[in-house]
């Protein structure tokens, strides 16, 4: 491998936001291409259409109007109370004491939706670059007492950044930028935890630790302390919501949900060293919502109250009662599926792969993206008609910081990357397969297969244009006739790889993060899994934040297959039909 000899590929995103004349069909209802044997590709080929998700319709949303703080309904509820020190909002943008919604659509820009009920409008989060699609962005709420939140972007390398909310429709450049935070699964807007009145940080590790981060008032140089760690056993929630000041005390409480859908309250004890006292369940069910999203106080009770969202799209508000409790759920908004990222979601945030490719026996490329409910886009046509026939592809999570995944092509054992050539010395492979970062660093890696069976890890440079030495992690691969991956199926934030033995068992090897040795040992998920021709991993499809797998029987039947969060899948839902047009899928 001659690692050395690479050169910098074009942008996606530059492509992305050029004039897209894809043509767009409905998925399920394809036409049938000329049927043909794939023959050898002539040449490499070059970066294929602008693949650019459609912009949707804004979501509905009805909340309360709000002149002045008010006693809500829940302040009438039998045992209710109402706050004696009102927590701040944090992510008041428009200024009139009430947290906004903020969130990322599926076409990549941000939106503010006020709580107000004034119309939607497009949030500006000016960065140094334009192309990067951040992991997360956090509302930790106003840390200098100016009266302006300010906002936290999460890069996939684990740069965490703060910026100045410089208007209702814009932020700043970031003032500070710290690295390393790809250690964590999730990182938690937490309300104050110390007594202070500034919005703290928690940060939970893979293994479930749990690290609180005090903010110190200072948002240019170090605008939060040394971590110190306040718990352990956190891995067993999927959703882990800072809620603010749920009881009226001021001091930030949070909620915490098990993949089987129990969800627990902790009431903060504004004591650093011990941030929580024990914790109470009070409510189950709550599997039905693919994020549950803190909302601040959304009635003027001065209670942090909570939205949560099925996988259908439909929003729901759940009103504090001062308890840790909540009244009867109300129904507030549609069509929420449209949000790739809420600020103040509660789910492990997921990056790099959120679609698919296939390829028609014909040679021409159709892409589908994920509309966060367990259902594919319409397809769009990604390359010239029939000319992509006998090309080697492959179509890895992203290997730089735009999210998207990136089209690979080897030809003659030289790897290409949407056409830019990367490096030489691949022809060994016979199947080569990216689930994300596999090393620890944050940036997506390779793996390489060999046709003996040995299994090598090329880390990624996360610019998508080279990779470190290989490293051999693994032998007798070769027992598999399929390997996939694009994310975390798990739930423990970490990449993992499945594997199909040609007697159709499906294997699941969970990360590690560890570049030496990435995966755990093989785990059995599933017998019967050779009925697909195709068997593919887009990431994830359902809005949870986990990786989903996808399989295409002899027919030409689409099956979905979601993670539970806990290293086993969901029974399948059938989700299209008419996909025996394709003879590959990536």
């Amino acid at each position: 491998m001659e690692t050395g000899r690479s050169v910098p590929a074009r942008s996606k995103r530059a492509r992305r936001i050029a004039a897209c004349t894809a043509l767009v069909l409905s998925a399920g209802m394809l036409l049938a291409a000329p049927a043909s044997a794939d023959g050898s590709a002539p040449t490499p080929h070059r970066a294929t259409e602008p693949r650019v998700p459609a912009v949707d319709a804004q979501p509905t949303l009805t909340l309360p109007k709000h002149t002045a703080k008010k006693k809500s309904s829940a302040a009438a509820a039998e045992g209710a109370k109402a706050a004696v020190v009102p927590a701040e909002p944090r992510f008041d943008a428009d200024g009139d004491g009430y947290s906004d919604t903020l969130y990322r659509g599926i076409d990549g820009h941000y939106y503010v939706i006020p709580t107000n009920g004034s119309s939607t409008y497009e949030f500006s989060l000016n960065t140094d670059d334009p192309n990067e699609k951040f992991k997360d962005v956090i509302t930790p709420g106003d840390l200098n007492g100016d009266g302006r939140p300010e906002l936290l972007t999460l890069s996939a390398s684990g740069r965490l950044s703060l910026h100045q909310a410089w208007s209702a429709d814009s932020s700043g450049y970031a003032d500070w930028s710290g690295t390393g935070w790809q250690k964590y699964n999730k990182v938690i807007a937490a309300g104050d935890l110390t007594g202070d009145g500034r919005g703290d940080l928690l940060a939970r590790t893979p293994s479930g630790d749990i690290y609180l981060y005090a903010a110190s008032g200072n948002i240019t140089s170090a605008p939060f302390k040394a971590g110190v760690k306040v718990g352990y056993g956190w891995g067993s929630y999927d959703q882990i919501v800072g809620a603010n000041d749920v009881n009226g005390d001021g001091i930030g409480d949070l909620y915490a949900r098990t993949p089987a859908g129990d969800l627990y309250y902790y009431a903060g004890s504004g004591n650093a060293s011990a941030p929580y006292k024990a914790r109470v369940k009070v409510g189950y069910g709550f599997d039905v919502y693919n994020q549950i999203i803190a909302t601040d106080d959304a009635t003027g009770d001065g209670l942090g109250d909570l939205m949560a969202r099925t996988p259908g799209g439909t929003l729901y508000a759940y009103e504090s009662t001062g308890y840790g409790t909540f009244l009867k759920r109300t129904q507030i908004g549609t069509g929420w599926n449209v949000a790739s990222l809420f600020g103040g979601q509660g789910g492990n945030p997921d990056f790099g792969k959120n679609e698919l490719m296939a390829r028609t026996k014909g040679g021409t490329l159709y892409w589908y993206y994920a509309k966060n409910n367990g259902k594919l886009s319409a397809r769009v046509q990604a390359s010239d008609s029939g000319g992509w026939a006998g090309a080697n592809i492959n179509f890895p999570s992203s290997l730089n910081n735009d999210g998207f995944a990136d089209l690979l092509e080897t030809y003659n054992g030289t790897l290409y990357n949407e056409g830019s050539a990367v490096s030489s010395g691949w022809s060994s492979y016979n199947a080569l397969v990216g689930p994300g970062d596999l090393s620890g660093d944050g940036k997506g890696d390779l793996l390489g297969r060999t046709k003996t069976g040995d299994l090598y890890l090329y880390r990624g440079n996360g610019l998508g244009t080279g990779f470190s030495a290989k490293l051999k992690v693994g032998y007798g691969y070769n027992t598999y006739n399929k390997l996939v991956g694009a994310g975390d199926l798990s739930g423990d934030g970490l990449n993992d790889m499945v594997a199909r033995a040609s007697d159709g068992t499906l294997y699941l090897y969970k990360g590690t993060g560890v570049a030496t040795a990435p995966f755990k040992a093989r785990v059995k998920i599933g017998t019967g899994y050779n009925i697909y021709k195709q068997f593919v991993a887009p990431g994830d499809i359902n809005g949870d934040g986990k990786a989903d797998l996808i399989g295409v029987d002899g027919k030409g039947d689409v099956y979905l297959y979601t993670s539970t969060g806990t290293g086993k899948i969901n029974k399948r839902v059938k989700v299209g039909y008419g996909w025996d047009i394709y003879n590959n899928m990536y």
